[in-house]
Formats: C-alpha cells, sequence, structure tokens
C-alpha cells in the first residue's frame, strides 16, 4: 500500500495562518544564508544594525514571495494532500486580504533594503522576486526543467547579504551561488521522488512524474551532488576560509555523493527520505564551518 502525503495540519490562529502563508518555516533558511553572505563579506567589524535590517528586509521579500506562489498554485495546492489544508485553498483566507499581504511584504521588503542598505541589494531582492514568482511559478506547470530554474532565486538570497555588506558583487558572492544553486537541485529531487504521487494528482511535470521509474531523477540528483563537491571547495581557494573548511566541505560533499550513489541504486522511498535529510544537514553544517574558519 503507497504511503499517503500527509497534509500540514489547520493553523489554530491568524498568525498561524500568516506563517504558513508567507512560509516563515522553509523560509528560515532564506534568512540564514542572507546572514551568511552578509557576515562573509564583512569586514571585521560587523555592523550589526545593518545585518539586521537586510534579514529583516530579506524576509519580508521571501515572505512575499511565497505568498504571491501561492496565490498563484491556489488551484493546485488544493489538489494535493500535503497543501490543501493551506490558508487559501482551505477557504480562511480571501483572496483580496491575501493580494495585500503578499504585495505589503515584497514592497516594504524591498523599499528597506534600498533604504538601510543599498540599490544593489534592493535589485538582488527583486530579481529574487521576479523569477521565482514570474518565471519560476508559471514554468512549473509546463516543464520539469522548472526545477533548475527555481534554484536560481533559492540560490540569490547569500548575494543579497553580501551586496548589502559590500554593495558589490564579485566572485565571492558568485561561488556562495553556486553552492546553494547545486544544493538544491538534489535536495528538491528528492522531494519530488516523495511526493511524486502528489504531483501527479496535480499534472505537474516534475521529473519523477514525467518519468516514474526514477532512473533520470536519482542519476541528476547524483550529479548535481557530485558537481558540488568542488564547487563547496572554492571558498577555500578564494581565500575567503581556510584550511579547516576546507575539509570539512570535502567530507560533507563525499557523504551528500554517497547518498546520492545510495538512492541511485535502489530508488525508494526510504532512500530518497536519507538523501532528503542529508540535505538539510549539508548546508547548515557547510555554512557554519565556512564562517567559522573565515580568512
Amino acid at each position: 500500500m503507497k504511503a499517503a502525503a500527509v497534509p500540514i495540519a489547520v493553523p489554530r490562529s491568524r498568525l498561524a495562518d500568516f506563517f504558513v502563508f508567507t512560509k516563515v518555516r522553509v523560509n528560515a533558511l532564506v534568512v540564514a544564508t542572507t546572514a551568511g553572505g552578509f557576515y562573509m563579506a564583512s569586514p571585521d567589524a560587523l555592523n550589526v544594525a545593518l545585518l539586521i535590517g537586510t534579514v529583516i528586509g530579506t524576509a519580508l521579500v521571501a515572505g512575499g514571495a511565497a505568498a504571491l506562489n501561492q496565490i498563484s498554485e491556489r488551484d493546485i495546492d488544493g489538489l494535493m494532500d500535503r497543501t490543501r489544508l493551506r490558508p487559501l485553498p482551505d477557504g480562511r483566507m480571501k483572496l483580496g486580504e491575501a493580494r495585500l499581504i503578499a504585495w505589503t511584504c515584497c514592497l516594504s521588503g524591498i523599499a528597506l533594503l534600498a533604504g538601510i542598505a543599498n540599490a544593489l541589494a534592493a535589485v538582488v531582492a527583486a530579481i529574487t522576486l521576479v523569477t521565482y514568482v514570474w518565471v519560476y511559478t508559471p514554468m512549473k506547470r509546463a516543464t520539469s526543467f522548472s526545477t533548475v530554474v527555481g534554484a536560481v532565486p533559492g540560490a540569490l538570497p547569500p548575494m543579497i547579504g553580501w551586496a548589502a555588506a559590500r554593495n558589490a558583487i564579485d566572485a565571492p558572492a558568485w561561488a556562495l551561488f553556486f553552492i546553494i544553486f547545486l544544493w538544491q537541485l538534489p535536495h528538491f529531487l528528492a522531494i519530488a521522488w516523495l511526493y511524486r504521487e502528489d504531483y501527479a494528482r496535480a499534472a505537474l511535470p516534475m521529473l519523477p512524474v514525467v518519468e516514474p521509474d526514477g532512473a533520470s531523477t536519482a542519476r541528476q540528483a547524483l550529479l548535481y551532488a557530485t558537481a558540488l563537491v568542488p564547487m563547496s571547495i572554492l571558498p577555500a581557494a578564494l581565500g575567503m576560509a581556510g584550511l579547516i573548511y576546507a575539509i570539512a566541505a570535502l567530507a560533507l560533499g563525499l557523504a551528500f555523493v554517497a547518498m546520492g550513489i545510495r538512492f541511485a541504486m535502489h530508488r525508494t522511498k526510504p532512500n530518497a527520505r536519507l538523501l532528503f535529510l542529508t540535505s538539510l544537514i549539508y548546508l547548515p553544517a557547510v555554512w557554519a564551518v565556512m564562517m567559522l574558519d573565515r580568512t
């Protein structure tokens, strides 16, 4: 018997609905990578007020983008077990209220970044918003390549932090971008495999839906995890971090690859879940060691 996807529990308050609508829990990673990018770009004297303002501004834009995504996909969300109890498909939030919340978050976040940081940080945040809501979101209905496209806005938050701290986008910022870009792909391919029945129910052409045997899903997950290994060492090569970071990044990357190989050999839900859980450990660990071993 196939395991059913577990829907999100119905929130018991308006505040809880707001948190679900703006994906506060998921966007905690956005905030963390933004703060990491800011820290890595900062001089020895950290500007705490600027860091806080940058994090809040980015969190607002990310929350608004998530809300606009849910507005656009409210029909799809209503078809999938794991999303049907979100505020819009469940009828707990009106469309006008949803739009007001979404646009207030987006515009106030971009304005805060422009005011407290600089125009470059605000522009990068605006690009993140546009690519997520008006490029990636509609592509999800048309092609499995949307997963790759969606990794672009997902990898931009550390560049927002970098731009806020340094008012520039240089090679080290791109290194942070590509680490998160490559990390997202095995992470989301594992999720797509775990919830492939849900995606099929909503007629979303995710890779495990288009190619149900999972061979392409596993092969691509392994390919991106393997490419992540040399990319994750690049910050040490660029002088951003030291030898301790390089060793840790290599070890963590090889462990990630090992889980990719395990999934490729046996495409089961437990192995996909193990790959997903490994991804959840990998990124915070790499980010933490990089920040601790910053040169």
